[in-house]
């Protein structure tokens, strides 16, 4: 079986890969594909998706059917949260788990962010512990866009498990189907007086299955591909997708994830808003039989997704490179 490190996928390569890249400068803009979603050709968007997966490991989708306002709200709300005094954002500090509020500063590489981080769905994972209670309307525009999302993802891995020649439902119940984990992670970028010489985060790719993100306005995101990084052009009312490592695994590699990391503007806040779907913690994870043969044999390891996840962040924590 092939070494994961070679497929960028091994939780002890990140952190290697981290401090290499870390201070590359930028080359350019990316042309990160945009997918329409409202296309009444199915078998289009589904041959759009594949490749923008295959080729990329991220996209932009456009009219996915998420309210506007909606999306606005999220922004607001979340927003209010960290322009409440420190004292009572602290007290939704993180204890042992990850979820809950951090000021967080990388040592070795300037960089810095504050973020909030919690479990949405399923209501069994749920502890509003460490959902705000002010502003009073946090909860339910959180919970309102979390019926949205997990309708439009399942959607996306509906047409990416087409592109594999898979049934529709083949990814999502790769991830525990309804028993499936979403988290949401509120990223406060402040502004940087030489932001050239700072990062808001560490470079790294995405631990779970998929990930679709709401920026603000403010650029600052970069993917790396061509062994350069690009700059993600902001579309408003764009979701960034990216797809993470497990759909790399399950996929047997015919899907890659995407090493990308946040940068800091020098005058203007940025603030991004990731959602994030992943496997049930107890889900074995591994390329799904259908992909694999005599002539395309496993290219990854089958593992427990928590035991995984474990290994990932015990190694990104030794070297005091990136915080969940």
């Amino acid at each position: 079986m092939d070494d994961e490190r070679n497929h960028n996928t091994s939780p002890s390569s990140f952190p290697y890969l981290s401090k290499q890249l870390a201070r590359s400068t930028l080359e350019g803009s990316a042309d990160v594909p945009v997918v329409d979603l409202s296309v009444s050709d199915e078998e289009l968007l589904v041959h759009e998706l594949t490749k923008a997966s295959q080729e990329w490991g991220v996209f932009q989708v456009v009219n996915q059917g998420i309210p506007t306002e909606l999306m606005q709200q999220l922004q607001v709300v979340g927003k209010q949260f960290f322009d409440l005094p420190e004292a009572e954002k602290e007290a939704m500090a993180k204890g042992e788990d990850f979820e809950g509020y951090r000021r967080n500063y990388l040592e070795g590489i300037e960089a810095w962010d504050e973020h909030l981080f919690h479990r949405l769905s399923p209501p069994s994972i749920v502890n509003y512990e460490y959902w705000p209670k002010n502003p009073p309307q946090y909860r339910e525009v959180n919970e309102e866009y979390t019926r949205h999302m997990k309708k439009l993802t399942e959607k996306i891995l509906g047409w990416l498990s087409d592109g594999l020649g898979l049934p529709s439902v083949a990814l999502l119940q790769s991830l525990g189907g309804e028993t499936a984990e979403y988290l949401i992670r509120i990223n406060y970028y402040p502004p940087s007086p030489k932001p050239e010489l700072a990062l808001g985060g560490a470079a790294h790719t995405d631990i779970g299955a998929i990930t679709l993100l709401i920026p603000n306005e403010v650029p600052g995101l970069q993917v790396f591909k061509d062994e350069q990084w690009l700059g993600v052009n902001y579309i408003n009312s764009a979701l960034v997708v990216f797809i993470g490592d497990q759909l790399m695994r399950i996929s047997n590699g015919r899907y890659k994830n995407v090493l990308h990391r946040p940068t800091l503007d020098k005058e203007r806040l940025r603030i991004s808003w990731p959602f994030f779907a992943a496997p049930r913690d107890d889900m074995s994870v591994g390329p799904l039989p259908e992909l694999t043969g005599d002539e395309n044999p496993p290219k990854f390891q089958t593992i427990v997704y928590k035991d995984y996840l474990k290994e990932t962040m015990k190694n990104w924590a030794l070297d005091k490179l990136y915080s969940l």
